[in-house]
């Protein structure tokens, strides 16, 4: 690995030159295990630590197949479904992973003992399978996270829809928390040259996400004028999709929990703000039912209050259970509710007679296909949307890591180095960082 890290810190290495290191046997990873499956039994949710479940250690480096990559991985991050993997919630990975393996003799590599983990990575391009054409080795990359097959039909309009679709790292082995990843190589899109291997690494998964949700046709489908709720305003999914509304023409309308969290949101131009704790919104008891519609009402006045009466045109929701009811309760008629993720739990309880009298629609948002992922990373590149990364840990501390997003006690994106020695490293547009810099460090040391 240090003749990798080497080559790619030169500068000077040719594709020749990337193309004839030899690569290890081995390599570092993080990973879970098939046999501690169980190791949280009887704790609650909040009490189960990825610090425990988390393994840092050499693993094997698989047999690269037709149409994959090698990546060297310098930077990635963490996203909630590698807390989701490392807490063994709703269910084990490893079950994805069993159900993959049984597809053919090549997806039979993924179905192993441990479960590399990580959705996110910038890196170079170590080697490429049989039938890559578009990107050889001392490439400079990013990846998204959308593993499909398209031997069927289904995703032909839509790649999301691939009834083989799934996201790498999360039900696929081999992920980005990892000296090395595998990849399909049409996961592969060029690296934003004004950021650092860390900065590049972190919109991936969550930036896409939000591209889809709100901005897509698949999804929000936001025109310029509209009201868009925005909870969670400057976390890793609503950070992209201030920005997005912002930039769209769009009225974010942003939910926070604290002043430290209100003040993200107004640097990147976001003007009505909601602050969750000051204003002491509960719309659950301690019953563990919802509460009367008087709450909701609270919310939805407060909102006709900051827009000058009007209600909201988009919500782009992802806490799920907590949020939802009043989700559905304030969006005008007609409106539109997006939702992903549901973070705060997946059993969403609503009053139909909201929704179903007043025409309103839920709309179900999953990760984003190719061609939605090119556009979200393009908008990194040409500095019209930022990164929103916050820390920055090694790859030996992916535990902590991991636990900080779990515990939300994070702002933004949390990045991981992986081959990369230290921060600040892979810039080689110094001139547009330069333009930029005040946005790309907006969240650093919140």
């Amino acid at each position: 690995m240090q003749n990798i890290l080497e080559a790619i810190q030169s500068g000077s290495a040719t594709t020749e030159d990337f193309a004839s290191l030899e690569l290890p046997e081995s390599y570092r990873a993080a990973f879970v295990k098939k046999d501690e499956v169980d190791m949280f039994e009887g704790l609650t949710t909040r009490e189960k630590d990825p610090r425990k479940s988390l393994h840092v250690d050499q693993v094997p480096l698989p047999e690269l197949g037709p149409g994959e990559a090698f990546v060297a991985v310098m930077a990635s991050a963490i996203n909630y479904n590698t807390v989701w993997t490392s807490i063994f919630e709703p269910v084990s990975t490893f079950g994805f992973l069993e159900r993959y393996g049984r597809n053919s003799e090549l997806t039979k590599r993924h179905d192993l003992p441990y479960h590399v983990v990580g959705s996110d990575l910038s890196g170079v391009v170590l080697k490429t399978g049989p039938g890559v054409t578009k990107w050889k080795p001392g490439d400079r990359v990013v990846a998204h996270c959308l593993s499909v097959e398209l031997e069927g039909p289904d995703g032909h309009n839509d790649t999301m829809l691939d009834t083989e679709q799934r996201i790498w790292g999360f039900e696929t082995n081999f992920g980005g928390l990892a000296d090395v990843a595998m990849v399909k190589a049409n996961q592969l899109m060029p690296k934003p040259e004004h950021l650092t291997w860390e900065e590049a690494a972190s919109p991936g998964l969550v930036n896409c996400t939000a591209y889809r949700q709100l901005v897509s046709k698949n999804g929000g489908d936001m025109k310029q004028g509209d009201n868009v709720l925005i909870w969670g305003a400057s976390g890793g999914l609503g950070g992209f999709a201030t920005q997005y509304a912002l930039n769209g023409g769009a009225t974010p309308v942003c939910v926070v929990s604290n002043e430290e969290k209100a003040a993200i949101a107004r640097s990147m131009g976001a003007e009505l703000i909601i602050n969750r704790s000051e204003e002491g919104y509960k719309f659950w008891n301690d019953e563990g039912t919802q509460q009367d519609p008087k709450e909701w009402k609270r919310f939805g006045a407060r909102i006709r209050e900051l827009t000058g009466g009007e209600d909201i045109d988009i919500v782009f929701e992802h806490p799920g259970r907590e949020t939802f009811g009043a989700s559905v309760f304030v969006t005008r008629k007609g409106g539109t509710i997006t939702t992903c993720a549901s973070t705060s739990g997946y059993m969403h309880e609503y009053d139909n007679r909201y929704l179903w009298m007043n025409l309103k629609r839920i709309i179900s948002s999953h990760f984003a296909n190719y061609r939605e992922s090119w556009e979200a990373n393009r908008l990194i590149a040409k500095g019209k949307i930022h990164p929103t990364l916050s820390k920055t840990y090694t790859l030996d501390e992916v535990g902590q890591a991991s636990l900080d997003v779990h515990q939300n006690a994070h702002q933004g994106k949390v990045g991981v180095l992986c081959l990369a020695p230290e921060e600040g490293l892979g810039v080689l547009d110094h001139e547009m960082r330069a333009q930029h810099e005040t946005a790309i460090n907006r969240f650093r040391g919140v």
